[in-house]
């Protein structure tokens, strides 16, 4: 029997998938909406540990309240005013809303219901693949683009990982830009004790819709930015963080890894991502069990990077081209 096996099961109702470790214990549970990781448990000496603060129920994942473990695309994080300019032509995300009600985040993946394509097991890893062929002209206000998503999990004895991988399937160029928003956590004892490290050259400075000042202006050094500064390990302690690092500094092998740590049973993550910037918050606003946990946010671009002319570059899908963001995380105890 392999090490690695597949489980179909329901979260109130809603269909979900686990992928499990016969040998460790690790199981990580995603639901068909949105591709949403709703659990990720590691066995440890104490027992199990749940690693993700996911969705209580299906009502809190319909609401998408907190966007727990969302999937960001074709967008991540905010667009100004819900509007924004591509190639010369101006759109529109919320068409007929005022201008005091306006407020757009996240994409519009999260949401959608998403066949699997493929799910297999072997005594490497379990994975599933999940297929999006949504997005497509007419379907979401402002984003007359066609793009074909495949978003790949995998969980094996280095953690899980996440693959998002976008293709332009229409005629002309689409402006895109994808993340994760998962909520970590090392235990029942909340965050203000835990050690966050994550080295970088800048954090993003933001107006007070936590938009990024325009043009150089948006890019502080660390220490012009103490909330986003853990380029040398720091306890979280009481501070408010909802920001963007910038210019994380790669390993070696040309991979961020972004690091929290529990000082008192020593256990640890490490989330990885290939390239991008990283997203930080504490949580302080959630409707349910604020500063529990930390979002910990892989993102291939900043937030209104489609208004951006230093983003337009990183932004732009040509037609027949494709976009692949990799990122994950990795538990340790010890």
């Amino acid at each position: 029997m392999p090490r690695y096996r597949i489980v179909h099961a329901h979260f109130d109702g809603l269909p979900t998938v686990a992928l499990e470790d016969t040998h460790s214990g690790a199981r990580a549970v995603l639901c068909t909406t949105g591709a949403t990781l709703l659990s990720w448990q590691q066995a440890t000496a104490d027992g199990t540990l749940e690693l993700i603060d996911g969705y209580a129920s299906a009502a809190e994942l319909h609401s998408q309240a907190g966007v727990r473990s969302g999937i960001m695309a074709p967008f991540s994080n905010r667009v100004a005013d819900a509007r924004y300019r591509f190639d010369g032509i101006e759109y529109d995300l919320q068409p007929g809303v005022p201008d005091t009600e306006r407020l757009i985040y996240h994409g519009f993946l999260r949401s959608l219901e998403l066949p699997i394509a493929e799910a297999w097991a072997d005594d490497e890893a379990a994975s599933v693949e999940f297929a999006c062929t949504a997005i497509r002209p007419g379907a979401f206000a402002g984003y007359p683009f066609a793009l074909d998503l495949r978003i790949l999990f995998s969980l094996s004895d280095q953690g899980i990982a996440l693959e998002l991988e976008a293709h332009n399937v229409g005629d002309v160029a689409a402006p895109y830009s994808c993340g994760w928003h998962p909520y970590f956590r090392l235990g029942d004892e909340g965050i203000e004790h835990l050690k966050l490290h994550l080295p970088a050259r800048h954090g993003i400075a933001t107006d007070t819709e936590l938009i990024p000042l325009v043009d150089g202006a948006a890019y502080q050094p660390l220490h012009a930015q103490p909330a986003l500064d853990f380029r040398l390990p720091w306890a979280i302690g009481h501070t408010v963080i909802d920001g963007c690092v910038a210019d994380p500094i790669a390993d070696a092998h040309g991979i961020v890894l972004t690091r929290l740590r529990d000082p008192l049973n020593k256990r640890a993550l490490e989330v990885w991502q290939h390239g991008g910037l990283v997203h930080l918050f504490t949580g302080d606003t959630l409707a349910r069990d604020g500063r529990r946990a930390v979002a910990i946010e892989p993102v291939s671009a900043m937030t209104d990077a489609f208004n951006r002319p230093d983003c337009a570059a990183a932004i732009r899908l040509p037609p027949g081209s494709s976009h692949r963001f990799r990122c994950g995380a990795r538990f340790a105890q010890g």
